[in-house]
C-alpha cells in the first residue's frame, strides 16, 4: 500500500487493542485519519492521529488535543461526534470520531458548481447550528472553510452538514494562545480583517466573516476576493469591497 511508509498503519493493522484499520482516508502534514472497525462493537468509525514527525512539535500535539475537547464539548447534531481519546502505542494521541460518508462542500461544489440559493442557505443556517453552540461554549472555529464542512445524508434522505476541524480553535474563556503572534492561522480566503493582522485576538464575528465568504462562494462558485498569491488575497480582504454577488 503506497500510503504505508508515511502513515505507518496499513490496513488490517490493530490500534489500541480495539480498532481494525479499513483505509486511509485523508492525510495531511501532521496527522492522518482513517476508518476504522472497533472489534468488540462491530461499528465503523473515523480515527485520526498524530504522525510521528509531528509529535516532536508540542504545538501540534495540543492543537490536537484542542480539537478533540473542543469538539467533545459540542453536542450538536451539525458537529462530527468525538466518542474517545487515547494514546496510541507510539505515544502518538488520536481521536475517535463518528465515520461520515459523504463528500466535503469543498467538492460538492467543484462537482455540482453553482448551488441554488435555497440549497445553500440550508447548508448555512446547519453550519449556524453547529457555531452558535460553539460561540455559546466560548470556541470559535478560525478556519470555516468549505472543506470543513461535510455533507452527508439523514436515513430519510435529507442532506445535513458536520462541522470538522476545531485544530485551530480558540476557547476564549481562557484566552489559549498557543502560537507565536507572527503565525497566520486559518485559511486567507475565507479570514476576517481583523484575523489577517492578529489571529490571537479574534471572536466570535470572524466565524460569521468565514459564512459570508462561503455562502457568497456557494451561490457565484468563486469566493468575493481572490488573488495570485498571499500578499494579494491579504491586500483585497484589507482595503477593498467584495466583487458584487450578482
Amino acid at each position: 500500500m503506497a500510503n504505508a511508509p508515511l502513515t505507518e498503519v496499513q490496513p488490517g493493522d490493530l490500534l489500541a487493542g480495539k480498532y481494525r484499520i479499513e483505509r486511509v482516508l485523508g492525510r495531511g502534514g501532521m496527522g492522518v485519519v482513517v476508518s476504522a472497525v472497533h472489534e468488540a462493537l462491530d461499528e465503523r468509525v473515523a480515527l485520526k492521529f498524530l504522525l510521528p514527525e509531528a509529535l516532536a512539535n508540542q504545538e501540534a500535539v495540543q492543537r490536537f488535543l484542542r480539537e478533540a475537547r473542543a469538539a467533545v464539548k459540542i453536542r450538536s447534531e451539525h458537529v462530527a461526534r468525538v466518542t474517545d481519546v487515547g494514546t496510541l502505542e507510539s505515544g502518538a494521541p488520536y481521536m475517535v470520531m463518528e465515520y461520515l460518508d459523504g463528500v466535503d462542500l469543498a467538492r460538492y461544489l467543484e462537482s455540482r458548481g453553482p448551488l441554488p440559493v435555497p440549497e445553500a442557505v440550508e447548508y448555512m443556517l446547519q453550519a449556524c447550528e453547529a457555531l452558535a453552540e460553539a460561540h455559546a461554549l466560548g470556541i470559535v472555529h478560525r478556519d470555516l472553510k468549505p472543506a470543513n464542512l461535510f455533507r452527508i445524508e439523514r436515513v430519510d434522505g435529507t442532506p445535513s452538514i458536520k462541522l470538522l476541524d476545531f485544530g485551530i480553535s480558540k476557547v476564549i474563556a481562557h484566552q489559549v494562545a498557543l502560537t507565536q503572534t507572527s503565525s497566520m492561522l486559518g485559511s486567507p480566503l475565507y479570514m476576517a480583517p481583523e484575523q489577517m493582522t492578529s489571529s490571537k485576538h479574534v471572536d466570535a464575528r470572524a466565524d460569521v466573516w468565514a459564512l459570508g465568504i462561503i455562502l457568497f462562494e456557494l451561490v457565484t462558485g468563486e469566493p468575493p476576493f481572490q488573488g495570485e498569491t498571499l500578499p494579494e488575497v491579504c491586500a483585497q480582504i484589507l482595503t477593498t469591497e467584495p466583487r458584487p454577488i450578482r
